[in-house]
């Protein structure tokens, strides 16, 4: 099982400043914890301000197939919006950013792991459930699970030709990061200060 913790609003504010922004609520997996009141409130202020352009609450949005659907019939606010801002665990915003390529994917929630039942998710996607969420800084893609080594701060500079040093299977997760920052125009995030993994934040809640 896991659980996810709403993210402070100062830092989910000032991924958002100035934006217009499309929110999504998963309310997916019932054992898994949803900061529902706290998000609600935060949302609420953001909408009161004429910042969001629409809000999609749902189910299971690691469902590949449930989301294509869910966002194409929103899809004109989404459009609307220069970020998309999730409320789920770091499956459902992996799923999201890798369905609107074009766009700004954020994380609402950090996600925490409980003992237990995993939910339902997607291979391609994996969450660390380590309590402190880096898909704001990495476009949407984990560095905790899309690298062998799960370096937050940049590749180690063993691949070649794209592919892992550890697996040479598997896409440097590094360089995807790279060219998805690229692609949506936010490479500056890459000059952000050198990140310090907190451990403590990785433990299972009692």
């Amino acid at each position: 099982m896991l659980i996810t913790q709403l993210k402070t609003k100062d830092s989910i504010l000032s991924l958002t400043d100035g934006k217009k922004v499309f929110i999504i609520n998963c309310f997916g997996c019932r054992e898994v914890y949803f900061p529902l009141e706290e998000a609600a409130g935060l949302q609420g202020e953001m909408n009161d301000s004429g910042m969001v352009t629409g809000i999609l609450t749902t189910d299971y949005i690691c469902n590949p197939e449930n989301l294509e659907l869910q966002l194409e019939s929103h899809k004109e606010a989404i459009d609307a919006a220069d970020v998309v801002l999730v409320f789920s665990c770091g499956v459902g915003v992996q799923t999201v950013a890798a369905r609107l390529e074009e766009k700004t994917v954020c994380a609402g929630c950090d996600t925490c792991r409980l003992p237990g039942f995993q939910g339902v998710t997607p291979l391609e996607y994996d969450c660390g459930q380590c309590g402190e969420c880096y898909l704001n800084l990495t476009g949407g893609i984990c560095p905790i699970t899309a690298c062998s080594k799960s370096l937050v701060n940049g590749q180690c500079g063993g691949a070649k030709n794209g592919k892992c040093e550890v697996d040479p299977n598997m896409e440097c997760g590094w360089e995807r990061i790279y060219r998805r920052l690229e692609k949506i125009g936010r490479l500056d995030a890459m000059k952000c200060p050198v990140q310090i993994r907190n451990f403590a934040t990785d433990k299972e809640v009692q």
